[in-house]
């Protein structure tokens, strides 16, 4: 039974997974995260506002679960238009997860789910 949903936007096209782990989520979050592709882009304009590439998400890999509705657990990383990755908890209000040294943005994710 899949326990576990990521879900990865890339523009306008969405794909899902369900993996039965916490693991095989993250492992197939840490993949889509290195297979990013370019993400880098130029500043945009929006009306007479220009959004830096900074605040430009290119890539959002979300994960859910380990119930199906009413997940209790939303977490994921957003691939920034400069090339950055943040990783992020929260559904509604988004927090974003402070990285400690030497670690990329999966790794904080891991940490800030087990602990």
């Amino acid at each position: 039974m899949a326990r576990w949903t990521l879900k990865v936007r890339r523009g306008s096209k969405v794909t899902k997974e369900r993996f039965g782990a916490l693991d095989d989520a993250l492992a197939a979050l840490a993949r889509t995260v290195d297979e990013g592709g370019d993400v880098r882009r130029g500043p945009a304009r929006a009306f007479a506002r220009e959004i830096a590439p900074v605040a430009q998400i290119a890539v959002r890999a979300e994960l859910s679960g380990p119930q199906r509705l009413l997940a209790k657990v939303h977490a994921g990383v957003d691939l920034r238009g400069d090339g950055s990755a943040e990783p992020w908890t929260g559904r509604v209000s988004r927090r974003v997860v402070e990285r400690e040294p030497g670690e990329d943005a999966v790794e904080a994710l891991r940490r800030a789910l087990r602990g």
